[in-house]
């Protein structure tokens, strides 16, 4: 079953995968879609408030970030990763629970990128917002290192997210029964 969604003025095929016996998501996957992560990045960047720094949770969103960035004129941005590396030093670590990801996994901070934020306007970026598992340890890990989040953006919300106040985004994404209609 496919989900037909446009944003950003980009058309994309989506396909409904089950998550329980009565619930299906639509899969919305912008890595490797070049031309759908510049229209995305495009579109977002005008909902920027004044800010300091830009943070992403890996791995998809990665892409709109860095565009985000490069159409800013940033050069730099942070992104949280989901296993510490051996040059990660100091460590800041959030666990968080993804409604795409089976089981609980947690995200790391290096310190370095820590202190780039401390004090600093911090705006959070990501792909799709549904739970909110991971925007929730994402600003775990801006208030450990001392950020003010300013903004909450992604390229969509899902399901009980579109009714959020907290977060911007550039369209909804209905969650769906098993029979593939949305709710």
């Amino acid at each position: 079953m496919i989900y037909k969604l446009k944003v950003a003025g980009v058309e994309r095929d989506l396909t409904l995968c089950p998550i329980s016996e009565r619930l299906m998501i639509a899969g919305f996957v912008m890595l490797g879609d070049t031309e759908l992560t510049e229209a995305c990045a495009e579109a977002l960047c005008p909902m920027l408030p004044a800010h300091d720094v830009l943070i992403t949770a890996e791995a998809k969103g990665i892409p709109l970030i860095c565009a985000m960035a490069r159409r800013l004129g940033e050069d730099r941005y942070i992104v949280a990763r989901k296993k510490p590396k051996l040059y990660m030093k100091e460590l800041l670590k959030c666990e968080v629970s993804s409604i795409t990801t089976e089981g609980s996994q947690c995200l790391y901070l290096d310190g370095s990128d820590a202190e780039l934020m401390r004090g600093k306007r911090v705006v959070i970026v990501d792909d799709v917002i549904s739970t909110g598992q991971s925007l929730h340890a994402l600003e775990e890990l801006v208030k450990m290192a001392g950020g003010q989040i300013v903004a909450k953006v992604a390229v969509l919300a899902e399901g009980k997210a579109i009714e959020r106040d907290d977060i911007r985004y550039l369209a909804p994404l209905p969650l769906f029964d098993s029979e593939g209609n949305p709710l």
